[in-house]
């Protein structure tokens, strides 16, 4: 009996320690979210400098 509840543990910790990332792969997610936050504000930036300039009217008005 205690042998299984033991190899119980034992299997239970050796999954555990198998789905932890490593540090380098944490590291990479970490820049992997960094990248897409950059783009998504180069995206805003874009989009605000479109919209400034469809709101700035350059054509004459003639009367």
């Amino acid at each position: 009996m205690m042998k299984k509840l033991l190899y119980v543990f034992v299997i239970g910790g050796l999954f555990t320690f198998a789905s932890c990332d490593s540090p380098a792969e944490e590291r990479m997610e970490e820049r992997e979210e960094r990248v897409e936050e950059l783009e998504d504000e180069a995206e805003e930036r874009t989009e605000k400098m479109e919209d400034m300039e469809e709101e700035m009217d350059t054509t004459a008005v003639i009367e």
